[in-house]
């Protein structure tokens, strides 16, 4: 028989941004609550920098959440073929580095690292070593999977921490520089200036497959931080991800999945379907289930299950855009679709990063000479099956 460790209320699997953020939120507010974080890795959230906009969050949201907060600044900048903007409004990044520093001092012994999990299931958690963790509740956030409900485009990125020979010169970020060559899909690069003599380059694609050409980005890196005038030192850190862009799916079906078991994150699909930005979401479920008057497994399970299918619900124009931006535009075309979009008012692109794009928002998003041809246009945006559906046609 497996060993079954004592009880505790809460059991987080995986050590990712979602429920380390939830970990902080509860041990805030919560701080009778027993708690126990198990991740498999040697520190919590790998290593990433996640970002987000001032109006991504409330008030009281950005308080909470400031302490994780490394990198500020007041704008950021776009660069395409044919336009260059500034965009004013305050832009923030939480490193995994700090996130592991900050949330491991707040958790103490209810945080165990290396500790890989098997299996999960409403109260308990089947551990790599034949373990089991007994809990009034799990909540799964071990990442995303692939599924069969989904029906997906992909963000990949590589990205380099530069220390520079001599100061880069930026005053802020450029979130989507995609003057560089297109080649199967949007490209562009995304730069971050952390200090003075330091930059965070990532090469970026919008692309159909998933596959990730590591040694051919670290090329493209090399070449664009060389046309910028810009003599790498040396490579601090190393980043990668693959990211869902959702296009369609079934949520109610994802959910049947999840056999009971409470999910955050990725794995609950909650992300920004269209930039694939997950810090937002991950604050709003911390703030949803820190307020819960109950933390078993069952009204937890269908407080996120409502809480998700109301965001899938909400986010159906941003499937709809990804659709016409994979479906209908041919690969290098892309490009013309992000080109158009940032000529938009800026409080306009600050609702639709935030998610709440307004009735005219989403209008004027539609209205004009399309950048891609009408009809595939038309056909991509009303193609809402997933796969699975379509096996079953």
């Amino acid at each position: 028989m497996p060993a079954v460790s004592p009880t505790v209320d809460l059991v987080l699997a995986g050590g990712g941004l979602a429920n380390i953020l939830l970990a902080w939120r509860l041990r805030t507010l919560r701080p009778q609550l027993r708690l126990l974080v198990l991740e498999a890795g040697p520190t919590l959230g790998g290593n990433h920098t996640w970002s987000f906009h001032a109006e991504d969050l409330t008030p009281a949201q950005h308080a909470w959440i400031e302490p994780l907060v490394q990198y500020r600044w007041p704008g950021y900048r776009v660069r395409f073929p044919a336009r260059e903007r500034q965009l004013e409004g305050g832009y923030f990044s939480i490193t995994s580095q700090r996130l592991h520093a900050q949330a491991s001092a707040v958790l103490g012994d209810a945080l165990r690292l290396r500790t890989p999990v098997a299996r999960v299931e409403p109260t308990r958690v089947h551990l790599s070593d034949g373990t089991v963790v007994q809990a009034a509740a799990v909540v799964d956030g071990r990442g995303f999977t692939p599924s069969r409900w989904l029906r997906l485009g992909w963000q990949k990125f590589v990205g380099h921490e530069l220390r520079l020979a001599r100061p880069h010169g930026l005053a802020m970020p450029v979130l989507m520089d995609a003057t560089v060559p297109q080649a199967g899909g949007l490209r562009f690069v995304y730069t971050l200036p952390l200090d003075e003599h330091t930059v965070l380059v990532e090469d970026t694609a919008y692309a159909d497959g998933s596959a990730l050409d590591v040694a051919g980005l670290r090329c493209d890196i090399d070449t664009y931080v060389r046309s910028q005038g810009w003599t790498p030192l040396q490579v601090l850190r190393e980043e990668q991800g693959v990211l869902p862009i959702v296009l369609s799916g079934d949520a109610g079906q994802l959910w049947q999945q999840a056999a009971g078991v409470p999910r955050v994150g990725l794995a609950a699909g909650l992300f920004h379907p269209t930039t694939g930005y997950a810090l937002p979401d991950a604050v709003r479920v911390a703030d949803l289930v820190s307020a819960l008057p109950e933390l078993s497994a069952e009204p937890l399970f269908q407080a996120l299950r409502g809480h998700a299918l109301a965001q899938w619900r909400r986010q159906g124009f941003f499937r709809m855009l990804n659709r016409m931006l994979f479906e209908a535009a041919a690969p290098h075309e892309r490009r013309r679709v992000m080109e158009r979009f940032y000529g938009l008012p800026a409080p306009l692109i600050a609702r639709f990063y935030a998610g709440r794009p307004t009735a005219m928002d989403k209008l004027r998003v539609l209205s004009g000479k399309p950048p891609v041809a009408l009809r595939p246009a038309l056909r991509a945006a009303l193609d809402q099956a997933p796969p699975a559906a379509r096996s079953l046609s």
